[in-house]
């Protein structure tokens, strides 16, 4: 067990839970943008499968990284668009729309790779490197979109109270397909960044609930970009422990260990979960003309 405390695993947890805090990160941060705006996209696993197929087939067969890591935005902005369709414009029940679009990115995803590639192959994936203008969305790029916009106010307004915001001119149906989208594309990262970065591999079932995750982080950290971060990192930090200790043969049982970063966040929310910073209008579709 002391070995676990010793410098060089020490230095190997931070570095894997940073690594493995990234696709949390995307998925989260772009939640919170959908979130803020009053829509709770429960459908973000099934974004993430999604992005994260079209993003390894396209890189698979063309090559070009970069070329699938552009697919898996676009995919993710089509599913971004399919959800706004239904919770904002046929303003269907939020939590039941994005239940179903998980299980369409998962059923599609599963049917696109058993039709295209049919077993599982690995690619070359990116290697540890900043990305251009996405390597700095996650945190300081959302708070400043958030905090210091006009489009960030007019997302808060939205998000807090869409009748006064329609009086005073915002278009709230614009403003909450632009965010679910933006999201979505944020979830095709999240996604890409597994397929094409993290295990260069796609196959069914990728992500294992790391949507669900993201979305429990947004809560964790009462939608603001720091909180989220934090939250991302923490869980991370607990995945990689349970990883390093299977690795080392610590005399813990695999599926205890497996189960503690799920654990932790269960905890972790039901303890610092803030309601009081929940975007009144959460969750409930605008049409004009009501209060």
């Amino acid at each position: 067990m002391s070995e676990i405390f010793s410098v060089t695993v020490l230095v190997g947890i931070l570095a894997s839970a940073i690594r493995l805090a990234t696709p949390y990160l995307y998925a989260a941060i772009g939640e919170s943008f959908a979130q803020t705006s009053g829509v709770v996209n429960l459908g973000v696993e099934g974004i993430m499968l999604v992005g994260a197929f079209a993003g390894f087939y396209v890189a698979l067969f063309t090559g070009n990284l970069w070329l699938g890591l552009l697919a898996a935005v676009i995919a993710g902005i089509l599913m971004g668009l399919l959800m706004s369709f239904i919770s904002v414009t046929l303003r269907a029940e939020q939590g039941i729309s994005g239940i179903g679009l998980f299980m369409f990115g998962l059923g599609l995803s599963s049917l696109l790779f058993k039709t295209t590639i049919g077993t599982v192959k690995t690619i070359v994936g990116f290697p540890p490197l900043k990305i251009p203008v996405l390597g700095d969305i996650p945190i300081p790029l959302a708070w400043w979109l958030l905090d210091k916009t006009t489009l960030g106010l007019k997302t808060k307004a939205v998000g807090q109270n869409p009748a006064a915001a329609d009086s005073l001119g915002v278009s709230v149906l614009r403003n909450r397909y632009f965010n679910v989208c933006l999201g979505a594309a944020l979830a095709g990262v999240a996604g890409a960044s597994l397929s094409l970065s993290l295990v260069n591999l796609f196959q069914e079932n990728l992500t294992a609930g790391m949507g669900f995750i993201a979305v429990a982080l947004v809560y964790f950290g009462g939608w603001r970009p720091l909180g989220i971060l934090a939250g991302a990192l923490l869980f991370s930090t607990v995945n990689a422990i349970q990883l390093w200790v299977q690795v080392l043969g610590i005399g813990i049982p695999a599926d205890i260990a497996v189960m503690l970063p799920y654990l932790l966040t269960i905890v972790a929310l039901a303890v610092t979960a803030n309601r009081a910073r929940q975007p009144a209008a959460l969750n409930k579709p605008f049409e004009r003309g009501e209060n």
